[in-house]
């Protein structure tokens, strides 16, 4: 079995569908996906994080951020992702999009020849570009045994994952 990495970036407070939350929907889903699999996991944080707690100011930052290209700093190093062959890569659908944060990780890591899973929570706009797993906000907030069964559903159908007898 190759050796996995969960990465993610997540968001608490108010969340729309939701309400506020104190552990982020990507957060679950990629505590689940680790777990799973036995991989290790990393999660994306931003330095000197100044995001709104409240919904709306909180997608008004996140469609600035995606409309200036912008690369928040973010915190943490992995200096052995050179050992990791497959790499979940977690996020929520902030304007149709990965999280600005997302992308400064990508800048600042070589992923060439990685497998890399993409995951991302949503609340009715679906996953993003990239094709992957989306799963719906509210699922992995209120009924972690729906979201447990997506996520293995994923992790089987990817090959990734079987369970146990």
């Amino acid at each position: 079995m190759s050796k996995s990495l969960v990465v993610y970036f997540s968001k608490t407070g108010e969340q729309y569908g939701v309400g506020e939350i104190t552990e982020g929907n990507t957060a679950i889903v990629a505590k689940i996906i680790a777990e799973k699999i036995g991989g290790d996991i990393f999660e994306i944080k931003v330095v000197n994080n100044n995001y709104p707690t409240k919904y709306t100011p909180l997608i008004q930052v996140a469609k600035a951020e995606k409309q200036s290209n912008a690369r928040p700093a973010i915190e943490g190093n992995i200096s052995n992702i050179a050992e990791y062959e497959t790499i979940f890569l977690g996020y929520p659908n902030w304007w149709a999009d990965m999280p600005m944060p997302v992308y400064t990780f990508l800048d600042q890591y070589d992923l060439t020849d990685k497998k890399v899973h993409h995951f991302c929570t949503h609340e009715g706009s679906g996953g993003v570009r990239a094709e992957g797993f989306a799963l719906y906000g509210h699922i992995a907030q209120n009924n972690r045994n729906e979201a447990e069964k997506k996520v293995e559903d994923w992790l089987k159908n990817l090959g990734v994952w079987t369970p146990e007898d």
